[in-house]
Formats: structure tokens, sequence, C-alpha cells
């Protein structure tokens, strides 16, 4: 029986792990998408090595990922809609948070509006090269060699609600380009836009430049409390490891520690988890999107999630009787999709404890708010979003 009173609970985000399109998929052009199933389909042979995932349920929710579905899964397992219009990270975390929302947040598919652009000019010195949509890696090869040049930032967006300022570190050092970042954050609240990201580069030409570590994202604040601040309001640690403290603007943490890729945020997960007595670890781990979902890799998707899956018998071990683990998706980013953007996807729900004799399943769940909501009926911490599958939990 899990216990009523759960005191630790780690919430990861396989950034990009979509299970399937949504019904809606279509209106977003991702009609077929199923990053899982696909990615699985390019690389069959990783379907035997996912163990740890294959035994909590990943091929019960997901049958048609090739997955072989368990007679006895360990953890309650389902998969989750998106009930906020959107498919970008900002999104998909607030509503797991507990804020749907009812507006998108804008996009610029054909580029930022003139006053964007002046407002920009007007408070850095800079007028940007580029304001097009183009995939990260093209718009270096592109504009590098005239950034180099100019020394005027590289602007690019994409199907996301996202303003992105590319500089070679050796022409806009990294903190004058948080600098820009910032100034161009203030600037665009106004807008909605979800978030401003710097993204540093190195390299001498095209062909040859590569984006760093460096990358930092500066978020539109959420509009509402969320679970976070919630939990943190009632004197509860909660600990965002990864892009965390970026996508909620800091709001709602005791402590954020950024994470180069996902081999140090699994590392930062366990070291947090031990130091929390009560409270939640909240992480994301953006590798499955940022290197290989956009860059349209499956190998390097599936070695990925293998990485994961042989990480994950540390982290059980590492919890007790009165802990949770729930992991799950923001979106997805189809890996074999047309193009390089987020796909509309479902997103898998796994939710594991010591405590947990048997399994049950969570069905389709109509938002990802139903996590926060389970997780503030856990701490006591009631939610206005969302359904709690928490009795679900304590039956099994």
């Amino acid at each position: 029986m899990l216990r009523a009173n759960i005191t630790r609970v780690v919430l990861i985000t396989l950034d990009g792990l979509g299970v399937g399109a949504l019904p809606d998929a279509a209106a977003y052009g991702d009609d077929g998408a199923d990053t899982l199933g696909h990615l699985l389909a390019d690389q069959p042979a990783f379907r035997s090595r996912l163990p740890h995932l294959t035994r909590l349920g990943l091929g019960n929710l997901h049958p048609a990922a090739g997955l072989t579905p368990v007679s006895r899964p360990q953890a309650c397992f389902g998969k989750m809609a998106e009930r906020s219009p959107g498919k970008d990270t900002t999104t998909g975390h607030w509503e797991l948070a507990g804020l749907v929302q009812t507006e998108p947040l804008p996009t610029f598919p054909q580029g930022f509006p003139p006053d964007i652009i002046a407002a920009f000019t007007r408070e850095t010195g800079l007028a940007p090269l580029g304001n097009i949509a183009a995939d990260g890696i093209e718009v270096l090869d592109r504009l590098g060699v005239e950034h180099l040049r100019s020394g005027r930032p590289i602007l690019y967006t994409s199907v996301d609600s996202v303003f992105q300022l590319a500089a070679h570190e050796d022409i806009l050092p990294v903190e004058r380009l948080y600098e820009l970042c910032r100034i161009a954050r203030r600037i665009l609240d106004p807008y909605r836009i979800g978030r401003v990201i710097a993204r540093p580069f190195v390299g001498e030409g095209p062909g040859n430049f590569r984006r760093t570590a460096r990358r930092h994202d500066f978020s539109l604040a959420p509009f509402a409390p969320t679970l976070l601040d919630h939990l943190h309001g009632r004197d509860l640690t909660v600990i965002g490891v990864g892009k965390i403290g970026d996508i909620f603007a800091g709001r709602g943490l005791s402590r954020s520690l950024p994470s180069r890729d996902n081999a140090q945020g699994m590392e930062l997960i366990l070291e947090s988890f031990a130091q929390v007595w009560r409270g939640l670890v909240f992480a994301n781990l953006v590798d499955f999107d940022m290197l290989y979902g956009h860059r349209r890799d499956p190998a390097g998707f599936a070695r990925a999630l293998e990485e994961f899956d042989s990480w994950l018998p540390r982290m059980q071990q590492a919890m007790g009787e009165a802990d949770l683990l729930v992991v799950t998706a923001d979106h997805g980013c189809d890996p074999t999709a047309p193009g390089t953007d987020h796909t509309r996807e479902y997103v898998p729900l796994l939710v594991w404890s010591p405590a947990l004799v048997s399994a049950t399943e969570l069905g389709c769940r109509e938002s990802f708010a139903d996590v926060a909501a389970t997780l503030g009926e856990a701490f006591g911490v009631p939610m206005g979003m969302g359904k709690s599958f928490l009795a679900q939990l304590s039956r099994s």
C-alpha cells in the first residue's frame, strides 16, 4: 500500500518523448507523429535495450512502439493529452505544474514585427541579423560569416514562441549575449513570447560553427501561481534540475541546478534528492529534444533513452517507501517527421514507488495538469486544475 503521506517526489521530464499524435495534431502539421514509436521503428535493436522502462510499463502504455507489454508492470502507467494549445517547452511544463493556457503563446514564423526589432536596436545599439525562422545550425552557416564581420547578433525563431539570439563567443562574450537577452526579455514581456534563448557558438566558418553548452533561456514568468509556488510557500523544498529554473523564471524554487547534458542532469537529480527531507525535485533532461529530436537523429535519441534506462535503477534504489517517481515528457519531437520542430503528441506517464505492490492503468489523462493535481493532493496543496490520480496509486 502506498503511504498517504508522501514525503518526497522526483518528477522527470524526458524532453520531447511523445508517444503518438494527439487528435488535433493535423492542425499543427503533425498528423501521424509518434516520437517513441518512430525512433524505435528506425532503431529496432533498442527495443531490447530498455528493460527497466519496459518493466515499468512503457510498452503497456504505448504498444505501437514495439516494446513488449509486461503482464505485471512495476509502475502505474498511462499517457496524457495536452489541454493547452501549442507544443512548446514552456506550455508543456507549465501545464505539468498546473497552469493550463487558453490562448497559445504567440509565434512569428515570418519574423518579428518592426516595432520589436526597432526597440531591440534602440536599447542595445545593435541591429540583429536574420530575423527569420530557421534551424539553429543552418542559420549559423548562413549568417555566421556576416556576424563575424559586423558583430551583429543573429536573430532567429521557429514554430515555437522563441526569440533566439546567437553570437560567437569571441565576438560577443557570453555575458554580453546574456545582457542582450535580458533586454529582449523586458521588451517582449508585453507580447507574451515564451522564451528568449541565448545561443553562444564557436568555430571559424560555415560547416565548422558549433553551439556551446552555455545556452541560457530567459522565460516569460508564469501568469499565475504554479505547483512549485504552492509547495515553496508551504516551506517544502523545491529543486529544479536542468532547464526548470529557466522555464519557470526562477519562481517557486528553493534552488536551481542547471545541467550541461543528460548525464550531469541525472547525477544532479540523485544528489539533490538526497538533500530533500520533504518536497519535490523537478528535472528536465534536454538532450532527447535538443541534440536528437531537432537534429532528426533517431539513433542518438534511442541511445539517450538507453542511457536513461540504465540509470533508472540508481534512482529507484535511492528511494524509500514514502517517495514517488514520476516520469513523463512535455511534448513530442519526432526525429523522423518532416522539419525540425516539436510535434503535438501525447506524453507518457509512469508513476512508481517502492510501496506499490501492484500497478494500475491510469488511462488516457485529459491534461498534463493531472500531475500537478496529484502531487498537490499528496502534499496537501489543492490545485485548481487537473484531476488527481493519487487514489489510484493508494489502491495499488
